[in-house]
């Protein structure tokens, strides 16, 4: 056999049967995804887009489903209102996990407090500055030269180096490839 062929034995699986090995594999697989499939990857990959763990993530649901108001768009609300992505937001760090470890890092400051956990929920009202020593940084610098555009519920002064968070983002300025009421659906069981 070649390299790049699937096996380099002479008895392979692949090359007897056109179906993959396993237990009953000779009955086709499931073509379809289920309904708990769909809502589970979405959940997956809200989590994997805010960098949030599973114990974390459910929290925010459980806060999202007190409040008043639709359930995931209140659960958007807060993960869009976390320092980590707000930073992101404002155009301060390239991705979000930069924005995780800068804010680790003690590189800003929330209404001139040092804050260095990256899941602290900003509300209207708060001014993100980055600190006089951190200025010079290299990715905080290089993010603020690529054009990105600040969402209206944010304020950016490039020169300062500093935003406020202007009011809390409505569903309409979230991420529009998120399906949150299939997130709903998956914690309502």
């Amino acid at each position: 056999m070649l390299k790049g062929d699937r096996c380099s034995t002479e008895k392979c699986a692949f090359e007897r049967r056109p179906y993959p090995p396993g237990l009953r594999s000779t009955k086709r697989r499931r073509s379809t995804s289920t309904e708990y499939s769909s809502q589970l990857r979405e959940k997956q990959k809200i989590r994997r887009m805010y960098g949030v763990l599973e114990r974390q993530f459910r929290h925010y649901f459980h806060e999202a489903a007190r409040r008043t108001g639709v359930t995931g768009e209140n659960l958007l609300r807060a993960l869009e209102m976390r320092f980590d992505n707000v930073i992101y937001r404002l155009g301060l760090a390239p991705s979000r996990s930069s924005a995780r470890q800068l804010v680790l890092h003690n590189h800003f400051r929330v209404n001139n407090t040092k804050v260095n956990m990256p899941s602290y929920r900003l509300a209207p009202g708060d001014v993100v500055a980055v600190k006089d020593t951190s200025k010079g940084l290299v990715p905080i610098n290089g993010a603020l030269k690529v054009v990105r555009d600040v969402p209206p519920w944010l304020s950016l002064d490039k020169v300062k180096m500093e935003g406020t968070v202007v009011r809390p983002p409505e569903r309409t300025e979230m991420p529009s490839d998120v399906q949150e009421q299939l997130v709903v659906e998956l914690y309502s069981k």
